[in-house]
């Protein structure tokens, strides 16, 4: 194993309980400290530290999750801990300014811990506080302090019980009254209410409230977002037009309250609303910087963006968990040998590697591309508020739109798959609740669908890079964006030509190879979409009936290729950037083109489809580099899933502890469950009152 950095203190590190899972960590071939320390950076390893330790030793969280609770209780459990974490005074202004990643982290670790209690507190903090932030102006600053001080509690309502992700059909109103400067808010029947709402359920006093802004001449100028307080703080009961409430139970994080709200001519002052992108004087006129409406509607378009980040990450922590669990069963699980009387661990097959270690490669790739992208959000909204380069701003929004829109189908599909298949890869004990997987994929689903559903989703960024080639076919303009994610499609159309020439394993192996393949692979879906939307369009169809006959095979697939060069781009630049030591360069290259390799294999026959491979040795030796990864990686396996796993506490699952003490958890987690040795309360049932066998038979 390589040699463990030195360090000034060692409160950072805790090295692993000695157990059974010491024989792959000291056949690791590099230190997880070292990977620890270039992964996070000593100030976040710090802060998580920090985070955990408090949540371990704090009788709050030592107690039930909350998921055998009553709904009620399991509610009131969750704001309990909510407020908690207020009094830890974990987070500040100065961290947002200072260190971006570092609320997000906080996030995440409470979402570790419990989803619902971390999605509460990121609805309250990061979404409804960044809108007011990123949407809002200086006259609303004075609702920050409120919010993080939680004087006042808030929501994010966009959607509506018959409209979700077509945002424009949204039918709440915003009618403004020059008379008394107010806006009248209104819900103008029952399928317009205010729908799926996080934190609106029972919590919320104030909710950032999209609606259809209109003016007294009755012209409506679109989508814009308000400040509208749905509940009086002081007694959480609704404010007077407002009837809010909760939608139930769901399949999973029952601690959140998701509800919903309608509101019956509901006054509120005109400073109300959030006026980044456009506002009205008090007689009645509508200003704005923007110059066309697509400048306007790309900072709508910014808010909305950092939801679905929140959402990739969310759904990256789920995945690193069910990979830290499956894999250090995996190590430990021994079943069969090549004797009767040798058994070896499960993950010593190959076939357990093919199904768990691309899933670790990935929570590794999607983790370091949430983080950037999210970086890349944060400098999107400094420049929106420092108002310099507007028309540039408005490109940067669309763009990261635009990845944000591919994200997170890609990461929350990824995480959905990789869970289950670590379910799977667990047998049997993999399915029983106290070891946390089935609780993981649940929690985990929704993702797939709020913040937008997927496969609807994936139609902005198809639309996006279409945009581009039809600029270069009007007017010669060029494939080029700020975060310079399409400016590989300056050649094309020139690299459809290009063909693998490689026939071995090795030439897959080179870095370089995935990346090739993968920009001929967009290119080639770019230019099949383009031709079958212009098919479509010269037989005389709508360009609703257009868009709604090119996505099978052709939009989803290209937005979700685009996607997946951009995520194996960036984790390629960051495991042979600069600051990669040579010690953890071997390692992090392997996960890097393992990542490549598996997500390309599953465009194979679109490759061979477009000629960019041929014959039967090109694919097999595809696939022969995924194994021979595969099995590079298996011994550092344990050691990769020990650098990103969260403390025993948290991961709470007895076949994932990291001693490694596989039955002996697992027996004394069954066997502390409550009533395990009783007899059955209905013991009688079955020995006093048998049944009459064919009493209820039809006598017909």
């Amino acid at each position: 194993m390589a040699s463990t950095p030195e360090r000034s203190d060692d409160v950072l590190w805790s090295d692993p309980p000695r157990g059974p899972l010491d024989a792959y960590r000291m056949r690791a071939s590099f230190s997880p400290r070292e990977l620890q320390l270039l992964w996070e950076g000593e100030d976040m390893l710090r802060f998580k530290k920090v985070i955990f330790a408090a949540l371990e030793k704090d009788p709050l969280f030592t107690g039930s999750r909350g998921a055998d609770l009553s709904l009620e209780k399991y509610r009131e459990l969750s704001f309990l801990r909510c407020k908690r974490v207020f009094e830890y005074g974990f987070f500040s202004l100065d961290d947002l300014e200072q260190s971006p990643l570092r609320l997000p982290a906080l996030f995440y670790c409470l979402g570790a811990y419990d989803w619902s209690l971390g999605a509460k507190v990121a609805l309250h903090l990061m979404v409804f506080g960044s809108a007011l932030y990123s949407l809002g102006s200086e006259r609303h600053l004075k609702y920050i302090e409120k919010v993080l001080n939680m004087e006042i509690f808030g929501c994010f309502a966009l959607t509506e019980l018959s409209h979700g992700s077509n945002i424009q059909a949204i039918r709440t109103t915003a009618h403004y009254d020059p008379a008394t400067e107010e806006f009248i808010i209104h819900s103008p029947d029952f399928e317009a209410a205010k729908f799926w709402v996080g934190n609106m359920g029972k919590t919320a006093t104030h909710a950032v409230v999209f609606a259809q802004l209109y003016m007294p001449d009755g012209q409506c100028h679109g989508l814009h977002s308000f400040v509208v307080q749905i509940r009086d703080p002081k007694t959480l009961l609704p404010m007077p037009g407002v009837m809010v409430g909760d939608i139930g139970r769901k399949l999973g994080q029952n601690g959140l309250d998701n509800g919903f709200a309608m509101f019956h001519k509901v006054r509120i002052p005109r400073q109300d609303l959030l006026n980044r992108a456009g506002d009205i004087t008090p007689q009645g006129t509508y200003v704005t910087a923007f110059k066309d409406a697509r400048q306007r509607v790309g900072v709508f378009l910014g808010s909305l963006s950092l939801g679905r980040f929140f959402i990739t990450g969310m759904c990256v922590v789920n995945l690193q968990q069910a990979v830290c669990i499956a894999i250090r069963f995996s190590a430990t699980r021994r079943q069969f040998g090549p004797t009767e009387e040798e058994e070896i661990p499960v993950l010593e097959y190959q076939l357990q590697q093919w199904r768990l270690l691309p899933y670790l490669a990935a929570a590794y790739a999607l983790d370091h591309f949430s983080k950037s992208l999210l970086l890349e959000l944060v400098g999107l909204y400094r420049g929106l508020l420092s108002g310099d380069h507007v028309a540039q701003q408005a490109e940067l929004s669309r763009e990261i739109h635009a990845l944000a829109a591919a994200a997170k189908p890609l990461v929350s599909w990824t995480a959905q798959q990789g869970i289950q298949e670590c379910r799977e890869a667990c047998g049997g004990h993999g399915y029983l609740e106290v070891n946390r997987l089935g609780n993981l994929r649940n929690d985990n689903d929704p993702n797939c669908t709020y913040e937008g559903d997927n496969n609807i989703l994936l139609g902005q960024t198809s639309k996006y890079l279409l945009s581009f080639l039809e600029r270069r076919v009007q007017d010669g303009a060029r494939f080029q964006s700020p975060l310079q994610t399409v400016d590989f499609l300056e050649a094309y159309p020139g690299m459809l030509g290009q063909r693998f020439q490689g026939t071995s394993v090795a030439d897959w192996l080179d870095p370089a190879a995935s990346l090739a393949a993968y920009k001929w692979l967009v290119c080639y879906l770019l230019h099949g979409s383009h031709q079958k939307v212009t098919q479509e369009t010269r037989s005389g169809r709508s360009d609703f009936e257009v868009k709604n006959s090119s996505q099978v095979y052709h939009l989803r697939t290209l937005a979700l290729a685009f996607m997946e060069l951009t995520v194996v781009q960036r984790f390629h630049e960051r495991t042979h950037g600069p600051d990669v030591p040579p010690s953890l360069g071997a390692v992090l290259g392997r996960l890097s083109v393992l990542y490549a390799l598996w997500s390309l294999s599953q465009h194979m026959a679109l490759l061979y489809r477009g000629g960019y491979l041929s014959g039967e040795q090109a694919g097999q030796a595809l696939e022969g580099a995924i194994l021979d990864l595969c099995a590079q990686l298996k011994d550092d396996a344990v050691a990769l899933v020990d650098v990103i796993a969260p403390p025993d506490f948290v991961l709470n699952s007895p076949i994932g502890r990291a001693d490694g003490e596989l039955y002996k958890n697992l027996w004394n987690a069954v066997l502390q469950g409550s009533g395990v040795l009783e007899r059955a309360s209905w013991w009688q049932e079955f020995s006093m009152h048998r049944p009459v066998v064919g009493r209820l038979k039809s006598k017909l």
